[in-house]
């Protein structure tokens, strides 16, 4: 097979298919179970059905900042902020949306509440200082950021259904889409049968929607994102190995995580925190996750790159094909997917 490039990643999605809104019941989503060449159309509430006695969950805790702000240069020229990550209780990286860019030193007035000092620019990124804690800061004055494909401002509701049920560790800019399907009943059901639960953080930064912008894959570089792998969830795994169980990594972000993990240790599982910039194309040796649930990806996006890795280039735009025709719904409020890992690409 010869090189991959951006174009096979591609595919044509009619907009409708973009899913706009949640679905009143997180659980109520579809899901498309992918074996190999095999699809099979469940709904995500049969999840328990769909796994075994033994199997484990890795789960992102991560939770969805306030990254959002707008308001005005000193000169009065308008501006957005996002903010990419917090870096210490008072500065953060962000991202700055203007007709000219702010200088260093320059100050910004934003949501009418907040004097943020530009400090310096690093890349596209700009420092800002906070005169105070800044998560607490955006958190009471910033404004939730849904993704750009939504085409709405962010409602009261999505206050709640843009974060899962088991967000904790503030820090994202955009949430975990695969853990928001589940529930606290469905997460009983889970436990019920027999299914263990095991978390890891990832906060994932605005960079996941920045367009490929290289033909040759080789050639991109991905941006940097904050992980931590408890030994608890270490622990979990080794659990789940010893009893014969599966390890199902919720998300592209998990998957990320577990593998980025198993690459520090040299290819052992150990507890601890990083940055990755793990960029994952078909042909990658996957070390830990055996199986993957996931939202369907944007084309010629790395998560896409990420899912044909794991579930075979064929399989996936067969399996996109499907869902299309199918009327799935895409993207972070639409359905999942469950898949089983493709040892052979």
């Amino acid at each position: 097979m010869s090189p991959l490039t951006l174009d096979d990643f591609d595919y044509v999605l009619p907009p409708q298919r973009i899913a706009q809104m949640p679905l009143a019941q997180r659980s109520a989503s579809r899901l498309l179970e992918m074996s190999g060449a095999e699809l099979h159309d469940n709904r995500f509430i049969d999840l328990p059905d769909r796994l075994l006695p033994g199997d484990l969950l890795v789960m992102n805790d991560t939770r969805v900042i306030h990254a959002r702000l707008f308001g005005r240069k000193e000169s009065g020229g308008q501006v957005e902020v996002m903010v990419e990550r917090p870096l210490t209780e008072t500065d953060v990286l962000a991202q700055i949306r203007a007709s000219k860019a702010p200088k260093a030193g320059s100050r910004l007035w934003l949501e009418e509440a907040l004097d943020v000092q530009v400090q310096v620019r690093e890349g596209e990124f700009y420092r800002l200082r906070f005169a105070g804690d800044a998560l607490e800061l955006l958190e009471r004055h910033g404004r939730l950021p849904l993704p750009p494909y939504i085409e709405r401002t962010a409602g009261n509701a999505d206050e709640s259904r843009y974060q899962t049920v088991f967000a904790r560790e503030r820090g994202s800019v955009a949430a975990p889409t695969a853990g928001l399907h589940f529930d606290a009943p469905l997460i009983e059901r889970l436990r019920t049968k027999g299914i263990d639960i095991a978390h890891v953080t990832l906060h994932v930064g605005a960079g996941t929607f920045q367009p490929v912008r290289v033909h040759d894959l080789s050639e991109h570089r991905m941006h940097t994102e904050r992980w931590h792998l408890p030994q608890a969830s270490v622990d979990a795994i080794a659990a789940c190995r010893d009893r014969g169980g599966r390890v199902v990594a919720v998300g592209t972000t998990s998957l990320r995580t577990l593998e980025s993990a198993a690459i520090a240790g040299r290819g052992a599982l150990i507890a601890g925190r990083g940055e990755t910039d793990l960029f994952v194309t078909p042909g990658f040796a996957f070390r830990v996750a055996d199986l993957l649930i996931t939202n369907f990806h944007l084309p010629k996006s790395t998560l896409l790159m990420l899912v044909s890795a794991f579930g075979g280039f064929d399989n996936i735009r067969a399996a996109y094909r499907h869902a299309i025709a199918n009327e799935y719904r895409f993207f972070s409020y639409g359905d999942a997917m469950l898949i089983h890992r493709q040892n052979e690409i």
